[in-house]
């Protein structure tokens, strides 16, 4: 078998990058699987793994895509706009999974999932805002936000 050329690899990985990235917003990042993932590009699992042989390298290489997708969702003119923003993040399916993501991985054992900073990604906005106080207002989100889908998990049970 011929080798495959730089760029075609280079396309490959950024395919299932895509692919891992929706998946991750849609279905989330513990359903998402090797095999969705080969459903979904055509490339094989042994081929995905050649290039991400831990789930965890997903979120490492995803990790300031997933910030920066966040952050397109929210409106920084000011805390009362960043509050509402974020508000009607919580509601869009997609960015609710980031937060979904960023506390599941919270108390994980993996340090590569330590290494998710998706979310500082949002701190470091809003102190270029708001200065210190932003980030600490950033902080007051997050927690209302864990909070919310603590409450939403229970309703469900």
């Amino acid at each position: 078998m011929a080798k495959r050329s730089r760029v075609e690899t280079e396309l490959t990985v950024n395919q299932i990058l895509d692919e891992a990235f929706k998946q991750i917003l849609t279905i989330g990042f513990e359903a998402m699987s090797y095999t969705t993932l080969s459903a979904a590009t055509g490339v094989s699992r042994t081929g995905i793994s050649h290039h991400f042989p831990r789930k965890t390298k997903f979120l490492v290489c995803l990790d300031q895509r997933i910030g920066e997708f966040f952050i397109e969702g929210l409106d920084f003119s000011s805390t009362e706009a960043l509050s509402q923003s974020w508000v009607e993040a919580m509601q869009t399916p997609e960015r609710k999974a980031v937060l979904q993501l960023f506390f599941s991985l919270c108390g994980s054992a993996d340090e590569n999932m330590k290494k998710f900073k998706s979310l500082d990604v949002v701190k470091e906005v809003a102190v270029s805002h708001f200065a210190e106080v932003g980030h600490q207002y950033v902080e007051q989100l997050i927690g209302n936000s864990a909070l919310a889908l603590l409450q939403d998990e229970q309703s469900v049970y």
